[in-house]
């Protein structure tokens, strides 16, 4: 288990694999896999049974996690994917900066 820098509402991009270059929005984190379920991203088709609740069954999409180290956070300032570094305040609250441009998080 990986300790992660990202948070669920975050801002990321793809940086590898078949939806590489597509950003979106974290929805959950799976801190026991290393993965991360995003918005609009890894989509899969998947094939469902008819059953008493659902009766039409069919090929429908979802979401699948990727992995994290497929994924780096876009700084809100430069617009760009970057690694985030973590610091100190003197009021001794911890914050997440920008390795680029050096700004919060």
């Amino acid at each position: 288990m990986v300790v992660t820098k990202l948070k669920k509402n975050d801002e990321i991009r793809v940086i590898a694999g078949k939806d590489k270059g597509k950003t979106g929005k974290i929805l959950k984190i799976f801190k026991e896999t290393n993965r991360v379920l995003v918005q609009g991203i890894n989509f899969i088709k998947k094939h469902k049974k008819p059953t008493q609740n659902d009766r039409q069954g069919g090929i429908v999409q979802e979401e699948r996690p990727i992995h994290l180290s497929k994924v780096m956070l876009l700084c809100s300032s430069c617009k760009k994917p970057t690694r985030v570094g973590r610091k100190f305040m003197e009021s001794g609250e911890k914050i997440r900066f920008c390795k680029m441009c050096n700004a919060d998080l």
